[in-house]
């Protein structure tokens, strides 16, 4: 009877075993190699597009696309940013090819969609998203972007953002990033690989 009993608590001890190392291989490790960039641009946030549609992480699933933060009254890195995605769009195509792009605002205060809808219109495959602010800063959060409203000296106020494009791939992942004023070859060379 003992050596049945120490067989069954000896069985017992080694499915448990069995079972805490299945669960550290399946739930754990893959928890453990997931980086920062594996989260971005994944929450809860619920934007609206100048399409008239939601832009939520869903959004980024089904076809490539880059995103960009910014704001309608941009003096320089906004409008030299859209003129770099015109150009990015007319060599795409070229090829028989576009790439989806949304540009969400960083100042809801003042970039309603239908602003947004005039800003982007210009440029081709471009998506304006704006909405109320604190969805904008779910957002924000979300994608990990730097935004800062700055007053400034006449009383209005000017925003500070993150000037990269980023990219993502049909499933929704973060890939990589391209730069502000990054060189137009380079740029390419990222979408097409993308793409």
């Amino acid at each position: 009877m003992t050596n049945r009993k120490s067989t069954f608590v000896v069985a017992g001890g080694l499915a448990i075993l069995a079972l805490f190392a299945a669960l550290w291989v399946v739930m754990i490790i893959p928890k453990m190699n997931r980086t920062a960039a594996d989260s971005l641009g994944m929450g809860d946030y619920a934007l609206l597009t100048t399409d008239r549609t939601q832009f939520t992480e869903d959004s980024l699933k089904g076809a490539p696309s880059a995103v960009f933060f910014g704001f309608t009254h941009c003096p320089e890195v906004c409008p030299t940013t859209l003129g770099d995605i015109a150009g990015w769009q007319a060599e795409l195509a070229d090829q028989g090819k576009e790439l989806r792009t949304y540009f969400v605002t960083v100042d809801p205060e003042r970039d309603t969609i239908d602003m947004m809808q005039e800003y982007v219109s210009w440029v081709p495959g471009v998506v304006g998203v704006s909405g109320p602010e604190d969805e904008i800063k779910k957002a924000i959060t979300s994608f990990r972007v730097y935004a800062q409203k700055v007053p400034l000296k006449n009383g209005g106020y000017t925003m500070d953002h993150s000037a990269f494009v980023m990219l993502f791939d049909k499933k929704g992942r973060f890939v990589q990033t391209i730069s502000y004023g990054e060189q137009f070859d380079s740029a390419m060379k990222k979408i097409d690989a993308l793409l």
